[in-house]
Protein backbone atom coordinates (compact mmCIF):
# COMPACT_ATOMS: atom_id res chain seq x y z
CA UNK A 1 0.00 0.00 0.00
CA UNK A 2 1.34 3.39 -1.02
CA UNK A 3 -0.44 6.71 -0.10
CA UNK A 4 -0.21 9.70 -2.84
CA UNK A 5 -1.06 13.17 -1.87
CA UNK A 6 -2.74 14.78 -5.41
CA UNK A 7 -3.24 18.34 -4.53
CA UNK A 8 -4.89 17.78 -1.29
CA UNK A 9 -6.03 14.58 -2.21
CA UNK A 10 -4.87 11.12 -0.77
CA UNK A 11 -4.63 8.18 -3.25
CA UNK A 12 -4.08 4.57 -1.97
CA UNK A 13 -2.40 2.99 -4.70
CA UNK A 14 -0.94 -0.72 -4.50
CA UNK A 15 1.52 -1.96 -6.43
CA UNK A 16 3.66 -5.53 -7.40
CA UNK A 17 5.67 -6.93 -10.08
CA UNK A 18 8.38 -5.67 -12.38
CA UNK A 19 8.27 -4.48 -16.14
CA UNK A 20 6.64 -1.87 -17.97
CA UNK A 21 3.76 -0.47 -15.78
CA UNK A 22 0.09 -1.28 -16.09
CA UNK A 23 -2.66 0.75 -14.00
CA UNK A 24 -5.74 -1.13 -13.09
CA UNK A 25 -8.72 1.12 -12.19
CA UNK A 26 -12.29 -1.28 -10.13
CA UNK A 27 -15.89 -0.47 -10.55
CA UNK A 28 -18.60 1.84 -8.73
CA UNK A 29 -18.15 0.23 -5.08
CA UNK A 30 -14.78 -1.08 -5.89
CA UNK A 31 -11.61 -1.20 -4.71
CA UNK A 32 -7.74 -2.24 -5.29
CA UNK A 33 -8.87 -5.91 -3.70
CA UNK A 34 -10.41 -6.40 -7.48
CA UNK A 35 -7.51 -6.91 -8.85
CA UNK A 36 -5.34 -9.20 -7.15
CA UNK A 37 -6.24 -12.38 -8.90
CA UNK A 38 -5.35 -10.45 -12.11
CA UNK A 39 -2.41 -8.85 -10.61
CA UNK A 40 -0.64 -12.61 -10.06
CA UNK A 41 -0.97 -13.03 -13.61
CA UNK A 42 0.34 -9.79 -14.60
CA UNK A 43 3.25 -9.31 -12.06
CA UNK A 44 6.05 -11.62 -13.64
CA UNK A 45 5.95 -9.07 -16.49
CA UNK A 46 4.61 -5.85 -16.36
CA UNK A 47 4.73 -3.46 -12.78
CA UNK A 48 0.88 -3.46 -11.49
CA UNK A 49 -0.59 -0.28 -10.13
CA UNK A 50 -3.68 -0.61 -9.28
CA UNK A 51 -5.38 2.58 -7.57
CA UNK A 52 -8.49 3.15 -5.60
CA UNK A 53 -10.85 5.64 -7.25
CA UNK A 54 -11.49 9.29 -4.99
CA UNK A 55 -14.45 7.92 -2.54
CA UNK A 56 -13.64 4.26 -3.07
CA UNK A 57 -11.36 1.79 -0.28
CA UNK A 58 -8.67 3.81 1.39
CA UNK A 59 -8.69 7.08 -0.68
CA UNK A 60 -9.94 10.26 0.89
CA UNK A 61 -13.62 11.10 0.56
CA UNK A 62 -14.15 14.38 0.63
CA UNK A 63 -16.53 16.28 1.00
CA UNK A 64 -16.24 18.97 -2.04
CA UNK A 65 -18.20 17.75 -4.95
CA UNK A 66 -15.85 19.22 -7.51
CA UNK A 67 -13.36 16.69 -6.58
CA UNK A 68 -15.21 13.97 -7.39
CA UNK A 69 -15.99 15.23 -11.28
CA UNK A 70 -14.42 13.23 -13.82
CA UNK A 71 -12.25 15.48 -15.44
CA UNK A 72 -10.95 16.52 -12.13
CA UNK A 73 -10.41 12.41 -11.19
CA UNK A 74 -8.99 12.10 -14.34
CA UNK A 75 -6.12 14.48 -14.14
CA UNK A 76 -5.41 13.67 -10.18
CA UNK A 77 -4.82 10.04 -11.63
CA UNK A 78 -2.53 11.26 -14.27
CA UNK A 79 -0.87 13.03 -11.33
CA UNK A 80 -0.59 10.09 -9.66
CA UNK A 81 1.00 7.69 -12.13
CA UNK A 82 3.43 10.71 -12.36
CA UNK A 83 4.35 10.70 -8.68
CA UNK A 84 5.16 6.89 -9.40
CA UNK A 85 7.42 7.62 -11.85
CA UNK A 86 5.65 6.92 -15.16
CA UNK A 87 4.25 8.65 -17.94
CA UNK A 88 2.82 6.40 -20.54
CA UNK A 89 1.39 3.17 -19.25
CA UNK A 90 -1.66 1.15 -20.48
CA UNK A 91 -4.78 1.46 -18.37
CA UNK A 92 -7.56 -0.75 -18.00
CA UNK A 93 -10.64 -0.37 -16.21
CA UNK A 94 -14.31 -1.98 -15.34
CA UNK A 95 -17.51 -0.72 -15.46
CA UNK A 96 -16.74 2.97 -13.70
CA UNK A 97 -12.60 2.58 -13.92
CA UNK A 98 -13.61 1.78 -17.69
CA UNK A 99 -15.76 5.03 -18.39
CA UNK A 100 -12.42 6.40 -16.36
CA UNK A 101 -9.83 5.01 -18.47
CA UNK A 102 -11.78 6.14 -21.60
CA UNK A 103 -11.64 9.68 -20.63
CA UNK A 104 -8.38 9.41 -19.81
CA UNK A 105 -7.09 8.20 -23.24
CA UNK A 106 -9.27 10.83 -24.58
CA UNK A 107 -7.87 13.99 -22.48
CA UNK A 108 -4.67 12.84 -21.44
CA UNK A 109 -3.83 10.87 -24.52
CA UNK A 110 0.17 11.53 -23.77
CA UNK A 111 -0.64 8.98 -20.85
CA UNK A 112 -1.64 6.39 -22.60
CA UNK A 113 -0.31 3.71 -24.42
CA UNK A 114 -3.10 1.47 -24.53
CA UNK A 115 -6.30 0.64 -23.22
CA UNK A 116 -8.30 -2.56 -21.58
CA UNK A 117 -11.90 -1.56 -21.15
CA UNK A 118 -14.21 -4.41 -19.69
CA UNK A 119 -18.29 -3.11 -19.34
CA UNK A 120 -17.27 0.08 -20.77
CA UNK A 121 -19.82 3.04 -22.30
CA UNK A 122 -18.88 6.47 -23.21
CA UNK A 123 -21.73 8.06 -21.74
CA UNK A 124 -24.98 8.63 -22.59
CA UNK A 125 -25.15 11.27 -25.65
CA UNK A 126 -29.16 12.08 -25.64
CA UNK A 127 -29.60 15.18 -23.10
CA UNK A 128 -33.09 14.10 -22.44
CA UNK A 129 -31.55 10.71 -21.34
CA UNK A 130 -28.48 12.36 -19.50
CA UNK A 131 -30.73 14.34 -17.42
CA UNK A 132 -32.87 11.61 -16.38
CA UNK A 133 -29.70 9.22 -15.54
CA UNK A 134 -28.28 12.52 -13.32
CA UNK A 135 -31.74 12.46 -11.77
CA UNK A 136 -31.64 8.89 -10.89
CA UNK A 137 -28.25 8.73 -9.73
CA UNK A 138 -29.00 11.62 -7.33
CA UNK A 139 -31.71 10.12 -6.20
CA UNK A 140 -29.68 7.16 -5.68
CA UNK A 141 -27.01 9.15 -3.68
CA UNK A 142 -29.51 10.35 -1.34
CA UNK A 143 -30.71 6.68 -0.86
CA UNK A 144 -26.92 5.83 -0.08
CA UNK A 145 -26.60 8.55 2.67
CA UNK A 146 -30.14 8.00 3.96
CA UNK A 147 -30.58 4.15 4.64
CA UNK A 148 -26.69 3.66 5.33
CA UNK A 149 -24.15 1.35 4.15
CA UNK A 150 -25.35 -2.28 5.20
CA UNK A 151 -28.94 -1.15 3.63
CA UNK A 152 -27.34 0.15 -0.03
CA UNK A 153 -25.27 -2.99 -0.59
CA UNK A 154 -28.25 -5.03 -0.10
CA UNK A 155 -30.12 -3.45 -2.31
CA UNK A 156 -27.26 -3.21 -4.51
CA UNK A 157 -26.37 -6.60 -4.78
CA UNK A 158 -30.07 -7.72 -5.60
CA UNK A 159 -29.57 -5.86 -9.31
CA UNK A 160 -30.23 -7.92 -12.38
CA UNK A 161 -26.99 -6.56 -13.61
CA UNK A 162 -25.42 -9.24 -11.39
CA UNK A 163 -28.10 -12.36 -12.01
CA UNK A 164 -25.23 -14.19 -13.72
CA UNK A 165 -23.35 -14.42 -10.64
CA UNK A 166 -25.58 -16.98 -8.74
CA UNK A 167 -22.77 -19.75 -9.86
CA UNK A 168 -19.88 -18.17 -7.55
CA UNK A 169 -18.25 -19.53 -4.81
CA UNK A 170 -19.06 -18.45 -1.32
CA UNK A 171 -16.18 -17.15 -0.55
CA UNK A 172 -15.69 -14.77 -3.67
CA UNK A 173 -19.47 -13.53 -2.72
CA UNK A 174 -18.12 -12.85 0.55
CA UNK A 175 -15.17 -11.13 -0.54
CA UNK A 176 -16.71 -9.05 -2.92
CA UNK A 177 -19.43 -7.82 -0.17
CA UNK A 178 -16.08 -7.58 1.91
CA UNK A 179 -14.40 -5.18 -0.25
CA UNK A 180 -18.25 -3.04 -0.77
CA UNK A 181 -18.79 -2.77 2.96
CA UNK A 182 -14.90 -1.24 2.97
CA UNK A 183 -16.39 2.44 1.68
CA UNK A 184 -18.03 5.14 2.79
CA UNK A 185 -21.21 6.47 2.41
CA UNK A 186 -19.96 9.72 1.69
CA UNK A 187 -17.70 8.74 -1.18
CA UNK A 188 -20.08 6.23 -2.30
CA UNK A 189 -22.86 9.23 -3.34
CA UNK A 190 -20.18 11.68 -4.00
CA UNK A 191 -19.06 9.59 -6.56
CA UNK A 192 -22.28 8.75 -8.29
CA UNK A 193 -22.98 12.73 -8.05
CA UNK A 194 -19.60 13.85 -9.72
CA UNK A 195 -18.67 10.71 -11.59
CA UNK A 196 -21.84 8.76 -12.92
CA UNK A 197 -22.76 7.85 -16.62
CA UNK A 198 -24.71 10.97 -17.01
CA UNK A 199 -22.64 13.72 -14.91
CA UNK A 200 -19.30 12.72 -17.42
CA UNK A 201 -19.27 13.91 -20.81
CA UNK A 202 -20.11 11.96 -23.14
CA UNK A 203 -17.39 10.54 -26.05
CA UNK A 204 -19.04 9.17 -28.59
CA UNK A 205 -18.17 11.89 -30.97
CA UNK A 206 -14.63 11.33 -29.47
CA UNK A 207 -13.75 8.12 -29.90
CA UNK A 208 -11.95 8.41 -33.03
CA UNK A 209 -9.53 10.78 -31.12
CA UNK A 210 -8.64 7.48 -29.22
CA UNK A 211 -5.40 6.50 -31.02
CA UNK A 212 -4.03 3.38 -28.98
CA UNK A 213 -4.54 -0.27 -29.25
CA UNK A 214 -8.50 -1.06 -27.29
CA UNK A 215 -9.39 -4.06 -25.96
CA UNK A 216 -13.02 -3.72 -25.79
CA UNK A 217 -13.90 -6.91 -22.73
CA UNK A 218 -17.81 -7.89 -22.39
CA UNK A 219 -19.03 -10.99 -20.91
CA UNK A 220 -21.78 -12.41 -24.16
CA UNK A 221 -24.49 -12.80 -21.61
CA UNK A 222 -24.24 -8.95 -20.56
CA UNK A 223 -26.47 -7.98 -24.18
CA UNK A 224 -26.26 -4.17 -22.94
CA UNK A 225 -22.77 -3.70 -22.82
CA UNK A 226 -21.79 -6.28 -25.67
CA UNK A 227 -23.88 -4.26 -27.68
CA UNK A 228 -22.02 -0.40 -27.02
CA UNK A 229 -18.82 -2.61 -27.42
CA UNK A 230 -19.83 -3.27 -30.86
CA UNK A 231 -20.49 0.62 -31.86
CA UNK A 232 -17.61 1.06 -29.78
CA UNK A 233 -15.25 -0.79 -31.78
CA UNK A 234 -17.04 0.64 -35.23
CA UNK A 235 -15.15 4.29 -33.82
CA UNK A 236 -12.31 3.51 -32.42
CA UNK A 237 -9.79 2.72 -35.07
CA UNK A 238 -7.43 0.23 -33.05
CA UNK A 239 -10.06 -1.60 -31.42
CA UNK A 240 -11.12 -4.92 -31.38
CA UNK A 241 -13.91 -6.75 -29.21
CA UNK A 242 -13.20 -9.40 -26.96
CA UNK A 243 -16.60 -10.99 -26.14
CA UNK A 244 -16.63 -14.12 -22.79
CA UNK A 245 -19.03 -16.59 -23.61
CA UNK A 246 -21.25 -17.66 -20.36
CA UNK A 247 -20.31 -14.18 -18.61
CA UNK A 248 -22.38 -11.19 -17.33
CA UNK A 249 -20.95 -7.92 -16.47
CA UNK A 250 -18.21 -8.59 -14.58
CA UNK A 251 -16.10 -11.01 -16.45
CA UNK A 252 -12.92 -10.44 -13.81
CA UNK A 253 -15.22 -12.29 -11.48
CA UNK A 254 -17.11 -15.05 -13.36
CA UNK A 255 -14.47 -16.19 -15.66
CA UNK A 256 -11.36 -15.02 -13.92
CA UNK A 257 -8.78 -17.47 -15.77
CA UNK A 258 -10.32 -16.16 -19.28
CA UNK A 259 -10.27 -12.96 -18.49
CA UNK A 260 -6.61 -12.93 -17.25
CA UNK A 261 -5.27 -14.56 -20.00
CA UNK A 262 -7.56 -12.30 -22.47
CA UNK A 263 -5.36 -9.45 -20.73
CA UNK A 264 -2.15 -10.84 -20.43
CA UNK A 265 -2.23 -11.64 -24.19
CA UNK A 266 -3.04 -8.13 -25.53
CA UNK A 267 -0.64 -6.47 -22.87
CA UNK A 268 2.27 -8.43 -24.24
CA UNK A 269 1.10 -8.08 -27.75
CA UNK A 270 0.94 -4.24 -27.28
CA UNK A 271 4.51 -4.41 -25.77
CA UNK A 272 6.24 -7.02 -27.45
CA UNK A 273 6.50 -9.46 -24.83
Amino acid sequence: MHKLVIDGLTLNTESSGAGPPVVLLHGFTGSTTTWRLLTEVLAPQFEVISIDIVGHGASDSPRSLERYAMRRCVDDLVDALRELGHERAPWLGYSMGARTALQVAVHHPEAVDALVLEGVTPGVADAEERAARVSSDEALADRIERDGLEVFVDFWESISLWNTQAGLAEEAVAAIRSQRMGNTLLGLANSLRGMGTGAQEALQDRLGEVGVPTLLLTGALDLKFSAIAREMADRIPSARLAPIAGAGHAVHLEDPDVFASAVAGFLRETHGL
